[in-house]
C-alpha cells in the first residue's frame, strides 16, 4: 500500500505525517529547532536545524505508519523565512524569521518605488518579505550579501535538500518576491532601483507552480530520511496559504484562518481588486486563473502565550486553569484592552512599528482578567483583518479556524463571538500537512488536479456559533480597541525607534 509523506516547518518545529491514499492520517512526528532573538524585532533560526529535525519527524512518522513506499512528498514552510546559502547550500548566516522586523526601512522604500507589480501586493513589499530581507542584508552586511549563491525561501531551500534542484515555488515567488507569472517574471528593473540589481541571480531560476512534480527524492535524502518508494517530490508553498487545499477547496467566500503563533487569512477570488489593506491580489499563487487574497495578524497566539507564560508567569503546563478561569468572567467589563500590535501589524495597517500594549490596569486587575483581555485583544485583530477584506470588496461568507487555537476554548469561542458570526473548527490533523498530502497525490499521478484532490481530502468541521448575549458587549470593545490603536500609534512609533526595532 503507497502513502504520501507530508512535512510542514513551522515556527518552533518540524512536523510530518503519512498519509493513506484516501487522505488518511496513518503516522506522525515532530522535532523542535530554536530560534534566536539578537535585537528586539529580529529573529532568526539555522537552516541546517530545519533538516535535523525534519530527518527526525520524518524518521518518527514513518515508523509510526510502518514503512509503507512513500509515491509522492511535499513541503510546506513559514514565509518569508529567508534564508543565505553559498554555492554549496552552506548557510552564510542564520536565516531571518518570517517574523523579523529588522526591514522596516527597505519596506519603506518599496513603497516609494512605483513599480506596476507592486499592484499585486498593496503597492508595496511587507517588512518580512524576502526582497526587503535581501535589501537589508545587502546595506548591512554586504560582505555577506555578495558571497551569497542563493537568497531564498525555506521551502525552496527544502526542495533543494529533498531532490537536489533550486526549483522555486511559484506561490512563494508571486506572493513574496514580486514574481508575475502573467508578464515578465522576476521584475529585474524593481530590484535594480532598489539597490539589489543582482538578487534575480540569487533566486531560484526555475519556477515550479503548486502541486507540481519537482523530481524523484534524491538518493542522499532517501538515505538520510528512510524513504523507499517512487517518492516524487511536489512544488510546496506557504503553510497558511495552502491551507485553502485542506478545507475542501476555496470557492469565493471561504476564507481560512491558520491561528497559531500568528495568524493568517487566506482566500481565493475570481475577479482581482485592489485594496491597500491587504496583501494581493496574487495571480495564479495557488490555482491558475484566480488571485489569492492574504490578511494577517503577525502577533495572535504569541501574545497569549506571553500573557499567560512571561507576564502572569504560569508554566505552559498549567494555562488550562488560567483559560478556565478567565473563560468565567463575563466580557468586557474588566476594564482593559489588549492591543495586539507586539511585533507591528501586518494587515490592513500595514505598519511595523506598532507596539502592543495594555490600557486600563488598576491595583486591582487579576491574572484572569489580564488573559482574557489578551484573548479578546487577539480576537479584535481578527475581526480588523475580515473588516479590511468586506470593506475592500472581498466577499467574506465562511469561516475556517484551524491551528493551536483548538487548544484554547475561550481564544476559539471569543473569535466567534467577536465576528458575530458562525466560525468552522478543523478537527483533527494539522491542516497544513493536510494540504502537503493534497500536493504529493497531484505530484504523484493520484489526482488529476489540486480541486479534484481537496474536494476528496475535506476534513471534518466543528461549527462554533456566537453568544448572542455577548454582542453588544464584543461591538463596544471593538470599537475601544480601534480608538486605543489609533491614539496609541504616534508613542508606538517614537518607542519602537528608541527600542532599535
Amino acid at each position: 500500500m503507497t502513502a504520501f509523506l507530508a512535512l510542514d516547518l513551522g515556527t518552533e518545529g518540524a512536523r510530518a505525517a503519512v498519509y493513506s491514499v484516501t487522505g488518511s492520517p496513518m503516522g506522525a512526528g515532530d522535532d523542535a529547532y530554536p530560534t534566536r532573538f539578537p535585537r528586539p524585532g529580529w529573529a532568526e533560526q539555522d537552516p541546517d536545524d530545519w533538516w535535523r529535525a525534519s530527518v527526525h519527524a520524518v524518521r518518527k512518522a514513518l515508523a509510526q505508519a510502518g514503512h509503507p513506499p512513500i509515491a509522492g512528498v511535499a513541503v510546506a514552510t513559514t514565509a518569508s523565512t529567508v534564508a543565505v546559502l553559498d554555492r554549496h547550500g552552506r548557510p552564510l548566516r542564520p536565516a531571518l524569521l518570517w517574523m523579523d522586523c529588522r526591514a522596516g526601512e527597505e519596506s519603506a522604500l518599496t513603497a516609494r518605488a512605483g513599480h506596476p507589480v507592486l499592484r499585486y501586493s498593496g503597492g508595496s513589499d511587507a517588512v518580512e518579505w524576502l526582497v526587503p530581507k535581501a535589501m537589508w542584508l545587502a546595506r548591512h552586511e554586504p560582505e555577506t550579501y555578495r558571497a551569497a549563491a542563493h537568497v531564498t525561501e525555506a521551502v525552496d531551500y527544502m526542495v533543494w535538500r529533498l531532490t537536489g534542484r533550486w526549483a522555486g515555488s511559484r506561490m512563494n515567488a508571486v506572493c513574496k518576491s514580486n514574481y508575475d507569472p502573467r508578464g515578465a517574471g522576476f521584475p529585474h528593473d524593481l530590484y535594480e532601483s532598489l539597490g539589489i540589481g543582482d538578487l534575480g541571480g540569487k533566486l531560484p531560476d526555475e519556477i515550479v507552480p503548486v502541486g507540481d512534480p519537482v523530481g524523484p527524492l534524491s538518493a542522499e535524502a532517501r538515505e538520510e530520511l528512510g524513504v523507499t518508494g517512487p517518492a516524487v517530490v511536489a512544488s510546496g508553498g506557504i503553510d497558511a496559504h495552502l491551507s485553502l487545499l485542506a478545507v475542501g477547496g476555496a470557492p469565493p467566500g471561504r476564507v481560512s484562518i491558520v491561528c497559531g503563533t500568528s495568524n493568517a487569512f487566506v482566500t481565493e477570488i475570481d475577479e482581482p481588486v485592489f485594496p491597500p489593506t491587504v496583501w494581493g491580489p496574487y495571480p495564479d499563487a495557488l490555482h491558475e486563473g484566480r488571485w489569492l487574497v492574504e490578511g494577517g495578524q503577525v502577533s495572535a497566539g504569541s501574545v497569549l502565550a506571553w500573557a499567560g507564560e512571561r507576564l502572569i508567569g504560569r508554566p505552559r503546563a498549567d494555562l488550562g486553569g488560567l483559560i478556565e478561569a478567565a473563560a468565567k468572567l463575563p466580557p468586557v467589563d474588566h476594564g482593559l484592552i489588549v492591543l495586539d500590535y507586539f511585533m507591528g501589524n501586518r494587515t490592513p495597517l500595514r505598519d511595523p512599528r506598532l507596539r502592543g500594549a495594555v490600557l486600563g490596569l488598576t491595583l486591582g486587575s487579576s491574572p484572569e482578567q489580564v488573559y482574557r483581555a489578551a484573548v479578546e485583544g487577539v480576537a479584535y485583530g481578527t475581526r480588523q483583518v475580515l473588516d479590511s477584506f468586506t470593506e475592500g470588496g472581498v466577499p467574506v461568507d465562511e469561516v475556517f479556524l484551524s491551528g493551536g487555537i483548538r487548544h484554547n476554548e475561550l481564544w476559539l469561542q471569543t473569535t466567534a463571538d467577536v465576528l458575530g458570526r458562525p466560525v468552522h473548527l478543523v478537527a483533527g490533523d494539522n491542516l497544513t500537512l493536510r494540504a502537503c498530502s493534497v500536493l504529493a497525490s497531484v505530484a504523484s499521478g493520484r489526482h488529476a488536479s489540486l480541486v479534484e484532490a481537496a474536494a476528496q481530502y475535506a476534513p471534518r468541521v466543528r461549527t462554533v456559533e456566537p453568544v448572542a448575549a455577548h454582542a453588544r458587549a464584543y461591538r463596544d470593545g471593538y470599537a475601544d480597541y480601534r480608538a486605543a490603536g489609533a491614539a496609541t500609534a504616534e508613542i508606538s512609533h517614537r518607542l519602537s525607534e528608541r527600542s532599535g526595532s
